[in-house]
């Protein structure tokens, strides 16, 4: 590669991270300004966390771990999730107010659009997760981990919820309309979610289930969160994890930037 060649690919990595960050940056301003929407997605997360907790812990009995301990990194995952499906819905809106015409007609990098939004997603989604934490903690919760075992469980999360906002870019970009949007990503999520480990052992589901429970991205990322954070042994979960997560990003990070591109 030429010297040339070289400086041109430095300037547009540069052109391209410049816009991702000030496109971050448009995306955290909108909680700043209505704050009610940050207030109001972390209503949701708090009600899981109590009504399992409180309402299903008891009648849910694991061998050898509280259930608290059991359900908090399902929550975390869960929380991630959710959210994540904010991603599709604020591009279709910004679709329905004409904003993507606009920041196509810009001369900025088309994939800095989506990475800003993915981005700014999964910051308010580490955010959520910090607060179910400190919710978790007050009802007596703990991090059995170590602090590197801790904070790697919730970088997981941040990244397993960021590879599921391409997915919902995806979504959001075909769709084009905020409530099917809206409609569509949940449709697909609440089956992955609820038919894991996140609520109870995959052992006692019926054997057709558990099938899929076990080959399902969320068990994944949920036994291996749950491992992390209790101090039990990982395995080779953290590798299944990224390998999925990079499965998620080469598969809809281009799928998303051609529907970007195709968008009206």
């Amino acid at each position: 590669m030429s010297v040339q060649t070289q400086t041109v690919t430095d300037n547009s990595l540069r052109w391209i991270v410049s816009d991702a960050i000030v496109m971050t940056k448009r995306n955290l301003l909108k909680y700043v300004r209505v704050p009610s929407l940050l207030v109001f997605s972390t209503i949701q997360p708090i009600m899981f966390v109590l009504l399992f907790a409180f309402v299903f812990g008891g009648a849910i009995e694991i061998p050898g771990i509280n259930y608290l301990d059991f359900l908090m990194p399902g929550i975390f995952i869960q929380t991630s999730l959710f959210g994540s499906q904010n991603t599709g819905v604020g591009l279709a809106d910004d679709m329905n107010k004409g904003m993507i015409d606009r920041f196509r007609s810009l001369p900025m990098s088309r994939s800095a659009v989506l990475a800003g939004r993915t981005i700014s997603d999964s910051i308010r989604n580490l955010f959520v997760v910090l607060l179910m934490s400190l919710v978790g903690y007050i009802i007596g919760f703990r991090f059995a981990g170590s602090f590197f075992e801790s904070a790697g469980a919730l970088l997981l999360v941040a990244l397993f919820g960021s590879a599921f906002s391409w997915i919902s870019a995806t979504i959001g970009l075909a769709v084009k309309d905020v409530e099917v949007a809206q409609t569509a990503g949940f449709l697909w999520v609440f089956p992955l979610t609820f038919a894991s480990s996140a609520f109870v052992p995959v052992e006692t589901m019926p054997s057709w289930l558990r099938t899929f429970a076990e080959l399902n991205p969320v068990t994944v990322a949920i036994d291996t969160v749950r491992a992390l954070v209790l101090d039990q042994p990982v395995g080779n979960g953290i590798w299944k994890l990224l390998a999925w997560i990079g499965a998620i990003l080469l598969v809809f990070v281009p799928l998303a930037v051609s529907r970007y591109r195709k968008a009206v």
